[in-house]
């Protein structure tokens, strides 16, 4: 029968046992050494035939037994004899040291209370874990560091110095030189042990606490200096990406690997998230911060206390507020405005509770003595009450009363304010809240009475009172005060609502003229003001917009032939601006209004949203807009819509969309529809996919997408292109093309499109004319010409009849009539191609003027073609040369010659402002308009010349808003760009913006699209400043009478900037760049809760309607126009606002530098690349600079005197430290794009320069915070990063004699390891780390995983560790329980633990 190993084992050690207590008698005998050591070996000759006979599987087992077996005796010469035999077993390669380690740890004996046993053991660990493989060694530091931590506080001083060995291991294990693993695996494993304020065991003393030290230059050189005073512009471009995510349950940054940062990037970021939430439509950016996710409901308990911290500082904001007034608000209003839709989104969404926020409000408020602001805070309270106490528990909404309590301390009755305020609403909201919890109560058959509080009694009174009178009038707010109070109660609320209602819907009797012939309209006209809609609750929003859009459908489904009623139409668009009610509002618009609409083939109705969508909406989200765009595309399909008024105001809708697309937001948007990208473009419109190309090469240009790149393949848009070359081939003007991205150019160039010439054309349409003139049949005539598949040339032929007999007979108007609106827009665009043709060929003189005359017959005459869709097809069109002039010159004669256009522009732009919101008599003065100048959509001047005249009464859809005016604004956009592009018609362009340029003051965006334009444009407009003075002054001065004073440009710039002098062009100072950034700095600055704001320089608005979401947006914007405008080249631009910095500036204030450096990044990463590129040359500069060129030591610390921080504050800073402080700025606000160029940077300027060990480290320092980024947005680059880096070290260490800093150095390397590139770079390094010096080679050895080196770093590294063992550093006593406090606090402290990946 087999012996079982047990019982094997103890007759192979009894044997072992017998033969050391005869080694041991005979000690005195042997001669030497190596006499014992063969008594060993021989001792071990039945054991290793044993383990030779032992599968794999029981090796460990084996080991463990002989552990156990080894600590069962009790003789401590007996283990150590032992222990000697393990030693040598390993020592001849028996048994794995790992497997011996492992199991010498791991044993149940090994005690510190058996301090003999615990000295031999750890003695042999030392003696044998040099052969453990470094992963190994990472695990036993792990084991050793908890048996460790098993020693008690107080222990004698007797057994310190046998305790003392597992110090000893530890410090072999940590020990550099010795090089046992990498020291980044130690520093991990330590601060998971002992993470932020946890000190170390007292028996390492200060081994730990020194080690990690060690990595703190490898902290800070993965730190961005002075991130935490870095702020982002909300709905900036830069905004959107990785640098701003916070962890959502600390707030702190998402650092990696555990490294011992600095501390106040432990510190959660609690300003920077309330400086976010103050901002204006900051919701998707906070949520993208946080990782919040809509679909997963989850309680965020940090942003709800920042919602806290916000609402009293609001509360704060109004009690210091001077002209604060609770009867007519303040500057503050518009902040409490702001955090009622924030409060009811967070909270609607579940990221925050409404019980929590309340009694934190309470508990915060509680002894301040705040009531300037109370009845806002209620008001704010209660918009989420109104809409939401039908759903949820009657409990959640109690704590409001012991805030009330707080607030209202009152025993008098509090006076009922005059409703002749709008504030009236506001100062009655918690007797509104009382109502709304009574009726819950009742609803809910709950017995909680909750008595009317003694000082609300005349609020009581006033509005049952109020509730008994019926009639109702509009003259003040009692309507508003029903609204709010029985919103949650049927029976009281539908007269205060019925009269509301039938306010805007009007009486059913009174009807009114809409533009156009046929189209008669309910009669009501004046909207619902905005101060009313304000001071409606939500629920009585919610309410109302509900009512509206039924109404809206139930009209569509009975295809009334009565048009909605203006008030009605323009309420709607208002209650449409408030985020809060998003889901019955915008959300419903698209998703549910939009196609019921269709469905009913309610085109009138269709008519009006679209128009709504076109002229009155603002700060749609840009899903809900493309969205809204796929639906025109369908929708320009459907046969139905092939009449001339839609599918006009269809395809003006889609430009706009397009059109107004933000930079940034372009690629998230389409990236969406990359598996059918049909759907958001056009299969037909030549003009809109043009439209959607150019916006698609704005973007990419201003976000720097293709930045370092030549080639559209594998990007998101190559699909995108293609379906449009394969819907609609086209080509591009050279002068066009030239301003695209190098990508989009060679698309274009590879995707040729073979283009008809110009004598064809002209032969194609003399061959239709002459069939024109001698067919016979009329119904052959119309056939021939208006069928589907005949060439788009029948305008021409008409321009050809005019031009011959000044004539066109009937059957013209006949033709055009059944060609029908959508197949005319081709033919528009081939006669725009004749058009040029013809204008190219004429004689001038007589024959020119002719040619004029006849064009605009066509347009204003005949009305065969509008305007806008002429001048559309002429723009998009690709001619070269002179051709390309020549159609130019067309545009600007169909524009300015006549007087038809011109007056119908200057007319509207005089007796109309753009503030439609705050206007009651739109609809008055848009009557007034289309009755000076109709629009006739139906060819009514064709009918009427034509012999004998024809009598036309076409049914026109319902025109709210629209007229030719306002349909052009985005043509003249694309107009504008088009004669950029081509120098020879500068004049033309400035003599367009001087008589046309007022229109923009019913722009929109007008600073985005100067912004853009300028951005764009850069290259083109570099040495045309009068044209670029011009074109700022031509959209800027149109506005001026719509704008307070200072809403954009500087007084400075207004005062020298604006004015013409070519013989002595401004060129600003340093004075001028440091105001015109201080300017910028107010909207960037972060708030603490006890602390005012003073007022920015730019006046308030509502941002609710403005072109920008938020102040430090429209800040951003002005000043970066401001800056392209001048008359200076962009590279001294760059260094001028590099220097507000860089140099010492009496108005750059020490104590706010970071604030200035974030102000800075963000206007210049901003600006086009030539503007930002100079920080490379700044770069290169300090790299170059004796003080990192030097051979001579630095006179301090190097890793010190990067740190910026810390040496701004002691005023010992260096250049290097703040153009890396500053550099840091630039890149953190950067695009991906703009960061793409980085590691281009490194291998072609920075590596041939870097030959120091101080320029390696100010590289590392520089790029290392941004591998975060890179991996997460652009891992090709930052792998190419991370080998520039292997390669300027090669440089380096071949350069210098000596090496001083290779531990942070290989520290930094492991780092980008083990967090970033893992072995995806492995190939490349190892070739370059096996020609590095040995102890270099030797400490980055793990790195490869190859172990080879010279026998002299061995020997060198063996005697560097055996000394460092050996040495006695002072001996760590066991601290006196009565003074391990003491011990503890004087202690330094380490980092907290973060995640890091797995190793």
């Amino acid at each position: 029968m087999a012996l079982s190993m047990e019982t094997q084992l103890q007759s192979i050690f009894e044997d072992v046992v017998v033969t050391f207590i005869f080694i041991y008698h005979l000690r005195m005998f042997m001669d030497t050494p190596e006499d014992e050591r063969t008594k060993l070996i021989s001792c071990l000759g039945a054991f290793r035939q044993y383990w030779g006979t032992l599968p794999q599987e029981s090796h460990e087992q084996c080991v463990q037994w002989v552990v156990r077996f080894i600590h069962s005796q009790h003789s401590p010469k007996r283990i150590s004899f032992l222990y000697d035999c393990l030693a040598m077993a390993v020592e001849t390669s028996l048994l794995p040291p790992r497997m011996v380690c492992v199991a010498l740890i791991s044993s149940d004996n090994l005690e510190w209370e058996r301090t003999q046993l615990w000295a031999l053991t750890f003695k042999l660990i030392h003696k044998i874990i040099g052969g453990v493989d470094y992963k190994g060694v990472r695990d036993l530091l792990k084991t050793v560091l908890d048996k460790i931590q098993t020693i008690p506080t107080t222990v004698s001083s007797a057994i310190v110095q046998q305790l003392l060995a597992a110090r000893e291991v530890v410090e072999y294990i940590l020990d550099r030189n010795a090089c046992l693993l990498p020291a980044y695996f130690a520093v991990t494993e330590i601060r998971k042990l002992y993470p932020e304020g946890q000190l170390s065991h007292w028996l390492l003393g200060s081994l730990i606490s020194d080690f990690v030290d060690s990595f703190r230059p490898t902290a800070r050189i993965n730190s961005i200096c002075g991130r935490c005073s870095l702020l982002p512009v909300v709905n900036n471009s830069g905004a959107i990406c990785n640098s701003w995510k916070l962890d959502p349950t600390t707030l702190r940054f998402p650092l990696r690997g555990m490294l011992p940062f600095d501390k106040d990037l432990f510190e959660p970021q609690t300003g920077l998230l309330r400086y976010v939430l103050e901002q204006p439509y900051s919701r998707e950016m906070v949520c993208n911060m946080l990782g919040l996710n809509k679909q997963h409901k989850q309680r965020c308990p940090v942003l709800e206390e920042q919602l806290v911290d916000l609402v009293v500082y609001a509360m704060e904001r109004s009690e210091t507020e001077e002209h604060f007034d609770a009867d007519i608000g303040g500057t503050s209003q518009l902040l409490w405005q702001h955090l009622s839709s924030q409060l009811i989104f967070f909270v609607l969404f579940q990221f925050a509770s409404f019980p929590h926020m309340v009694l934190s409000l309470h508990q915060k408020l509680a002894g301040r003595g705040l009531i300037k602001g109370r009845d806002h805070l209620m008001w704010v309270l209660l918009q989420f009450i109104s809409g939401s106490i039908q759903k949820n528990a009657l409990a959640d909404f109690l704590p409001v009363m012991k805030l009330f309590d707080l607030l209202y301390p009152e025993k008098e009755c509090i006076p009922v304010p005059d409703i002749n305020k709008p504030q009236s609403t506001v100062s009655k909201r918690y007797w509104t809240y009382w109502i709304h919890l009574n009726r819950k109560a009742q609803n809910d058959n709950s017995k909680l009475q909750i008595p009317i509080p003694h000082s609300l009694k005349l609020h009581h009174e006033f509005l049952q009172q109020s509730l008994r009178n019926k009639t109702l009038g509009m003259s003040d707010y009692k309507i508003a005060l029903l609204c709010n109070a029985y919103s949650t109660n049927s029976e009281c609320f539908t007269l205060p609502m019925g009269v509301l209602v039938e306010t805007i819907y009007g009486n059913g009797t009174m009807k009114i003229n809409l533009p156009g012939t046929s189209c008669i309209a309910s009669g009501s006209v004046t909207p619902l003001p905005m101060n009313l809609l304000d001071s409606l609750t939500v629920h009585a929003k919610m309410s109302l917009i509900h009512s509206i859009a039924t109404r809206v459908i139930k009209l569509a489904h009975a295809k009334s032939s009565i048009a909605l009623a203006p008030a009605l139409v323009e309420t709607y668009s208002r209650l449409l601006v408030y985020m809060e009610i998003e889901s019955l509002g915008i959300k419903g618009f698209i998703s549910q209004l939009l196609p019921n609409v269709f469905k009913s083939h309610a085109w009138g109705i269709l008519h009006t949203l679209l128009e709504m969508f076109s002229y009155r909406m603002h700060h749609i989200q840009p899903h809900y807009r493309v969205q809204l765009l796929s639906h025109l595309h369908s929708l320009a399909a459907v046969p139905q819509t092939n009449q001339n008024q839609l599918h006009l105001c269809v395809e003006s809708t889609a430009l706009r969309l397009i059109t107004a697309l933000g930079s940034s937001e372009v690629q998230p948007q389409f990236t969406r529809f990359l598996n059918d990208p049909k759907t958001v473009l056009s299969a037909e419109s030549e003009e809109l996919n043009r439209a959607l190309i150019l916006t698609l090469a704005r973007a990419t240009h201003v976000t720097d997408f293709f930045t370092g790149s030549d080639s559209i393949h594998g990007t998101w848009c190559k699909d995108i292109l293609q379906t449009i070359i394969n819907f609609t081939p086209h080509n591009w003007a050279s002068h066009t093309l030239s301003c695209f991205p190098a990508p989009l150019q060679a698309f274009f160039k590879q995707n040729n499109v073979p283009q008809e010439s110009r004598f064809n054309l002209k032969k194609n349409v003399e061959e239709e004319y002459r069939k024109w003139k001698s067919m016979a049949n009329e119904n052959d005539i119309i056939t021939h010409f208006s069928m589907q598949g005949s060439p788009p040339l029948f305008l021409c032929l008409l321009w050809k009849m005019l031009l011959e007999t000044d004539h066109i007979n009937q059957i013209g108007f006949r033709v055009l009539e059944r060609i029908g609106a959508r197949a005319l827009v081709a033919h528009v665009r081939t006669f725009a191609d004749f058009l040029v043709y013809e204008f190219s060929t004429s004689a001038g003189g007589q024959q020119l003027n002719k040619c004029i005359e006849i064009l605009n017959d066509m347009v204003w005459k005949y009305n065969i073609v509008t305007l806008d869709r002429l001048i559309l097809c002429l723009a998009m069109r690709s001619h070269e040369g002179n051709e390309a002039q020549v159609c130019y010159f067309i545009i600007q004669l169909l524009l300015l010659k006549p007087n038809d256009f011109r007056n119908r522009v200057n007319d509207f732009v005089k007796e109309n402002a753009p503030e439609h919101w705050l206007q009651s008599d739109w609809h008055n003065k848009h009557m007034n308009y289309h009755k000076k100048y109709p629009e006739k959509l139906y060819f009514e001047g064709l009918a009427d010349q034509v012999n004998p005249p024809m009598q036309l009464q076409p049914q026109y859809l319902p025109i709210y808003f629209g007229n030719v005016c306002l349909r052009f604004l985005p043509v003249f956009d694309i107009v504008i760009h088009r004669f950029l592009e081509l120098l020879p018609v500068s004049k033309s362009l400035e003599t367009l913006l001087d008589h046309l340029g007022g229109l923009y003051k019913f722009h929109d965006r007008p600073v985005t699209y100067l912004y853009n334009t300028l951005h764009y444009y850069e290259r083109h407009l570099r040495d045309r400043t009068n044209l670029k003075r011009k074109l700022v002054h031509a959209i800027m001065s149109s506005l001026k009478d719509n704008r307070t004073p200072g809403w954009c440009l500087s007084e400075t710039y207004l005062k020298f900037g604006m004015n013409p002098r070519e013989d002595n062009v401004w060129i600003p100072d340093d004075t001028y760049y440091c105001k015109l950034i201080g300017r910028l700095l107010p909207s960037l600055t972060l708030v603490e809760p006890m602390a005012g704001k003073s007022p920015g320089p730019f006046p308030n608005c509502d941002w609710r309607f403005n072109e920008f979401p938020n102040p430090a947006a429209h800040a951003l914007h002005v000043t970066c126009v401001e800056l392209m405008a001048l008359a200076v080249p962009g590279k001294d631009v760059g260094n001028a606002l590099l220097n507000v910095v860089l140099k010492s500036q009496p108005l750059v204030p020490r104590e706010n530098i970071t604030a200035w450096m974030n102000a800075i990044g963000l206007v210049i990463t901003a600006l086009p690349e030539p503007y930002w590129i100079v920080l490379h040359d700044r770069i290169v500069s300090v790299i170059s600079s004796p003080a990192l060129t030097s051979e001579t030591e630095w006179a301090g610390y190097p890793f010190a005197l990067l740190d910026f921080t810390a040496c701004h504050q002691s005023y010992s800073e260096m250049n290097c430290s703040y153009v890396l402080a500053l550099a840091h700025a630039v890149w953190h606000h950067s695009s991906i794009g703009q960061l793409s160029l980085i590691p281009k940077f490194l291998s072609e300027t920075l590596k041939p320069i870097v030959q120091t060990e101080f320029q390696l480290l100010y590289v590392y320092h520089l790029v290392g915070p941004f591998l975060q980024r890179f991996q997460q947005e652009r891992t090709r680059c930052m792998l190419e990063i991370g080998v520039a880096f292997y390669e300027m070290l090669q440089a380096v260490d071949q350069h210098c004699q000596h090496l001083s800093y290779m531990d942070p150095i290989c520290d930094f390397l492991y780092h980008i390891k083990y967090m970033y590139t893992g072995d995806s770079v492995k190939e490349q390094v190892e070739k370059i780390i096996m020609t590095l010096r040995p102890a270099m080679k030797l400490r980055l050895r793990f790195i490869t995983h190859k172990t080879e080196m010279s026998s002299s770093a061995a020997t060198g590294a063996s005697a560097s560790s055996a000394a460092s063992s050996s040495s006695a550093a002072v001996t760590p006593q066991p601290p006196p329980s009565s003074l391990s406090s003491n011990v503890a606090a004087a202690s330094p402290s380490s980092s907290s633990q973060h995640s890091h990946a797995s190793m």
